[in-house]
């Protein structure tokens, strides 16, 4: 799903806020409580992608949750992602925050350090045992957690198989990089007289796709060291050599223009037959074959496959996905969590796997590894990377310095400069909280 980039609480708002919630004890379970007695308001936010994807979910939890609060008011909302960060913020700031908050995965850091989340007891929850990892790493901080995973996600390679079929012979992308190289060869020579064609379509300040090639190399963004702090690690040679193959593949294959351009188009990019291939969010399909924003005949031809990566396995992805939070200043914690609870037992896990919606945990991932509809996301979920989980992280983020120093790389500047000086940027944030 999209994921917007955090903005930072104001200074005044984050005081406030962090001096009034509790870091102590997890939210209790409901146990030995009369619970059709409990009185009260429940309040939850939800993306509109509950809304519009899995609508007799939410019902269903509802349902069950009116069941056993009958005295309990719940009140739901849905919420965009381009504008939900400043309605939380806003609302934590004046005090009216909502009891239960969706939170993409990416967004949970923030609220954990300014201490806006209330912790929670891993082992009350359905499957916790089999998390994803990467997904559960992200509502952890200092071994506590602050929030349970909802569902996941990851970036594949979305091609159209009739471009490759016409060019190679196959329309199958090839699952090792150097023959899928050798197959994109053939497919810029076919396509080369499309003014605008890319065999791949990969921007250049398309950081989650430069950190999958970083990670590949073992290289990674930052490292927490032994005296107890973060450290910037793009300048070390492993990440450095996983940087420069991302910006040869892109100096190589992308002859969309402006290699500063950003990925928000790129599924327009290939809805529009100006591209072989992308690395992409799987829901990222839908767009290429939309009316407008793609072509609806592309419906059958678009494939999704996992992203081959150097060394002859798969591209590590990075783990996407949202998260379901209680926040710190409840005055129905017990509801509150309990409505998490059910949202994400086994039983409702159940519906979004059936949707094709990876769930939360590996046990009910594991049949749609064989699906051909979600087996290269399934697939690449597992092992995916993640941001470093550090208190200045969403500072590195809001000042755009991966992106700046990719942009300054396709500007001219060495990969070996670029990198020594982002790393100097990011030791001064990172051990801060914003």
């Amino acid at each position: 799903m999209k994921r917007q980039v955090l903005a930072t609480l104001s200074t005044a708002a984050l005081l406030a806020t962090a001096a009034g919630c509790s870091s102590g004890s997890p939210s209790p379970s409901p146990t030995n409580v009369d619970t059709k007695n409990l009185t009260g308001t429940v309040t939850v936010w939800l993306m509109n992608d509950a809304q519009k994807s899995w609508p007799e979910l939410v019902q269903q939890v509802n349902d069950e949750f009116a069941e056993k609060y009958p005295n309990v008011q719940l009140k739901l909302s849905y919420h965009e992602w381009s504008n939900k960060v400043s309605e939380l913020d806003t609302a934590i700031a004046a005090g009216t925050a909502p009891d239960v908050v969706e939170l993409g995965n990416t967004e949970t850091l923030k609220y954990i350090v300014n201490g806006s989340l209330l912790k929670v007891d891993r082992n009350t929850f359905d499957n916790s045992d089999n998390w994803i990892k990467g997904l559960a790493d992200t509502c952890t901080y200092k071994d506590a957690l602050y929030c349970v995973p909802y569902y996941a996600g990851a970036r594949v390679g979305i091609y159209n198989s009739k471009m490759f079929q016409d060019a190679t012979g196959s329309a199958d992308l090839p699952q090792d990089e150097e023959a899928m190289i050798g197959a994109l060869d053939k497919v810029a020579a076919k396509y080369k007289g499309v003014p605008g064609y890319s065999a791949l379509y990969l921007p250049g300040p398309y950081w989650y796709a430069a950190m999958s090639y970083v990670t590949a190399y073992g290289g990674s963004i930052a490292r927490f060291d032994s005296a107890g702090n973060w450290h910037g690690t793009l300048h070390e040679t492993k990440s450095q050599q996983g940087l420069q193959h991302f910006v040869d593949l892109v100096k190589k294959y992308n002859k969309g223009g402006d290699l500063k351009v950003n990925e928000q188009d790129q599924a327009k990019v290939l809805g529009h037959e100006k591209a072989g291939l992308i690395y992409a969010n799987g829901w990222e399909q839908s767009v290429a074959t939309a009316p407008i924003t793609g072509t609806p005949a592309l419906q059958d031809v678009l494939k999704l496959a996992a992203m081959p990566g150097p060394g002859g396995k798969p591209l590590p992805s990075f783990i996407g996905g949202s998260d379901l939070a209680v926040t710190a200043k409840t005055q129905s914690a017990q509801a509150a969590t309990d409505w998490v609870r059910m949202f994400t037992s086994a039983k409702s896990e159940q519906v979004l796997a059936d949707k094709d919606t990876l769930p939360n945990n590996l046990v009910q991932l594991a049949p749609l590894k064989d699906k051909p509809t979600t087996a290269a996301a399934a697939n690449a979920v597992q092992d995916a990377w993640f941001t470093p989980l550090a208190p200045g992280w969403g500072a590195v983020e809001k000042q755009n310095i991966l992106v700046n120093m990719l942009n300054a790389i396709f500007a001219g500047k060495s990969v070996e400069d670029a990198t020594k000086e982002a790393d100097a940027q990011i030791d001064q944030l990172i051990n801060n909280p914003a």
